[in-house]
């Protein structure tokens, strides 16, 4: 199974990133529902969470960038989570607040591991040079 987890890591940072780029869809132009009450003029903080949702969601789901934008996208989900839903009270089930806890930690765990190889930022990466156990390695050279 440990075989599987690159390939099962890149899957959950599309799959994330999607969904993400959803709710800011939603947020900035009603799609693929419109969001729930007025909405003729969005909140400033409303309409920077769209933006930064759609456009971290479109990293997230190319691989671009990945590690620096899943850490923005987990901490725009930590202080969603504190600003809106935990003053509604402490669990997370009846403060409507599981899905900004969960994509805070799943941001975090892809910033801490990477976006997996199916991704833009794997195809910048220069190639890793494996050596075998039987040549020896390369000395750095030490200036006199």
């Amino acid at each position: 199974m440990a075989a599987w987890t690159p390939s099962l890591l890149s899957i959950l940072r599309v799959v994330t990133g999607f969904l993400f780029m959803m709710h800011g869809t939603q947020k900035l132009f009603g799609f693929p529902a419109p969001m729930p009450g007025d909405v003729t003029a969005l909140p400033p903080l409303i309409l920077a969470a769209g933006i930064i949702e759609v456009a971290g969601g479109i990293l997230m789901l190319l691989g671009l960038l990945t590690r620096p934008v899943a850490f923005l996208l987990s901490g725009e989900m930590a202080v969603a989570y504190f600003k809106a839903h935990a003053p509604q009270g402490f669990w997370p089930l009846l403060n409507g607040g599981e899905l900004a806890a969960l994509y805070s930690s799943v941001f975090l765990f892809i910033a801490a591991a990477g976006p997996g190889p199916w991704s833009v930022d794997a195809l910048n990466r220069p190639p890793v040079i494996k050596w075998s156990s039987s040549e020896p390695r390369p000395q750095p050279r030490v200036a006199a």
